[in-house]
């Protein structure tokens, strides 16, 4: 079974100008076989679009995880999860 992850970012994102948000989530270390983002700067931008791009994927079991901007170059995981399928 394919895995996919959406990565849900919350709170402000308009201060960091300079945030390599590709490597940050990649710094997350999540398990999965793609990983999307949903912010306000970059990636999708919504939950609905990166659901539909791991569906067309081919991904059977899609879940959403929210994370937080803590510093300059680090999110976390807020240790929400929700499973949109499979």
């Amino acid at each position: 079974m394919k895995t996919g992850v959406i990565v849900c970012m919350v709170g402000d994102q308009t201060s960091e100008t300079n945030f390599d948000l590709v490597q940050a989530v990649k710094n997350l270390k999540i398990n999965a076989d793609r990983v999307e983002v949903v912010s306000s700067k970059e990636g999708h931008f919504d939950v609905m679009d990166a659901c539909w791009v791991l569906t067309a994927r081919g991904m059977n079991r899609i879940v959403c995880m929210t994370c937080e901007l803590v510093s300059h170059s680090e999110l976390r995981l807020t240790g929400r999860e929700l499973r949109l399928c499979g």
